[in-house]
């Protein structure tokens, strides 16, 4: 591995900023993620609907929080159901994804999720398909990574993003094979790891994945180390403090290597971040 700059802090790779959940505190946050030594977050949406609030916390939260626009693999239909996406949320999505383009870090919450609940035919499934087809098409005509989402379709979405010639995605939160997720390596992808690793059944994936192609997470407001308490983007430590151990290498390391590796995946996080 080539010589790696000292970094003084972590990226949030992936993060719901915009839930509900932190309208009350979103200020305190904010400043204990800071504390817990977080240089910058990643705002992932999931519908056209948030939009407007993950770019108005962007310049609120200017060269902290860094927005990322994409329509996720599930949409909410009402508080208890939920359906797969169609190309008719991505259509009312685009409009707002052109109106911003040059403040974007990524494309993303995109993806596939093939969880029985969300897709009851092979059409549903096609559907989700056309929609990461398509967004991944935005993304290369903007020049921007994918921030991918792949729940029980690691496979099929590791192959979509090959077959659409994508180069540059994140992988968030894989719950696929260690030896599928070593196809998207192959490829150059990178994958970010949340803090509910410490109870996951994925420390496997740890344990094989290279450092150069690992990147840090939240995915707050879930995913946090105990199930059914409100993560938040300062748990980020939990994951790399994992990784560390996982890993044997120092918390420094995981530290320079995980945001190095943001920084190649994300550039135009460079504005906020300089090595020490």
């Amino acid at each position: 591995m080539s010589s790696i700059a000292r970094m003084h802090g972590y990226v949030d790779c992936h993060c719901h900023i915009s839930a509900g959940d932190f309208d009350k505190d979103i200020d305190d946050v904010i400043e204990n993620s800071k504390q817990a030594g977080l240089l910058a977050l990643l705002a992932v949406a999931e519908h056209a609907g948030e939009f407007e609030k993950i770019i108005e916390l962007s310049q609120r939260f200017r060269g902290f929080i860094f927005p990322c626009l994409g329509v996720h693999p599930v949409q909410q239909v009402s508080r208890e159901q939920q359906r797969g996406a169609s190309l008719q949320d991505l259509d009312a999505a685009i409009p707002t994804i052109e109106k911003y383009k040059d403040h974007l870090v990524a494309i993303g919450e995109v993806g596939l999720d093939f969880t029985p609940r969300y897709v009851s035919s092979d059409d549903d499934k096609e559907n989700q398909r056309q929609v990461l087809i398509r967004q991944a098409q935005i993304a290369k005509e903007l020049d921007l990574p994918l921030n991918v989402h792949s729940r029980s379709a690691g496979r099929p979405t590791i192959h979509l993003l090959k077959e659409q010639g994508v180069e540059k995605a994140l992988l968030h939160a894989f719950d696929g094979k260690p030896s599928v997720a070593m196809e998207g390596v192959k490829a150059g992808y990178l994958f970010s790891i949340p803090p509910s690793i410490i109870r996951s059944e994925q420390q496997k994936l740890v344990k094989q994945l290279p450092l150069e192609n690992i990147c840090l997470e939240t995915d707050s407001p879930a995913l946090g180390p105990e199930k059914q308490v409100r993560n938040e983007p300062r748990n980020i430590c939990i994951s790399a403090e994992y990784i560390s151990k996982i890993k044997g290498v120092s918390l420094q390391t995981v530290m320079d290597v995980t945001t190095q590796n943001a920084l190649r995946l994300f550039p135009k996080l460079k504005s906020a971040i300089r090595p020490c």
